[in-house]
């Protein structure tokens, strides 16, 4: 897994949802074992403590489980990877209306203003 921070987000936020977003992408399946804390913690670069409230927060969610000796899994009553999907495509959205409503756009003027963005890059 890559790890890219900013600093516009609490670190342990921005940890669950990159491993929201390898679950939606498929890239994690129910069942899958999620590295120890300490191994991911040091993949990311990040405070041991940090990354255990990321993934306590996830379980809290009903995303990850764990099991006493095994370590923690991907939960197979998570949460359809099309539904985490959506989701997180609606909190992207939101996002983007709050900033160009910052900004000065309506919501009119922010959907043109993205489809004319997509239209000039060719995503």
């Amino acid at each position: 897994m890559k790890w890219e921070f900013n600093d516009d987000t609490p670190i342990y936020l921005q940890i669950m949802e990159h491993i929201k977003t390898e679950i939606a992408s498929g890239g994690l399946k129910a069942g899958d074992k999620i590295p120890p804390v300490r191994e991911l913690a040091m993949e990311a670069g990040v405070n041991p403590n940090t990354m255990q409230k990321a993934l306590s927060e996830l379980e809290r969610e009903g995303l990850l489980e764990s099991q006493r000796t095994s370590g923690r899994f991907v939960a197979e009553a998570a949460i359809s990877p099309e539904n985490l999907k959506n989701n997180l495509a609606d909190g992207l959205m939101e996002d983007f209306l709050k900033k160009m409503t910052r900004i000065g756009y309506t919501p009119q003027q922010s959907a043109s203003e993205y489809a004319e963005y997509v239209k000039n890059r060719h995503l």
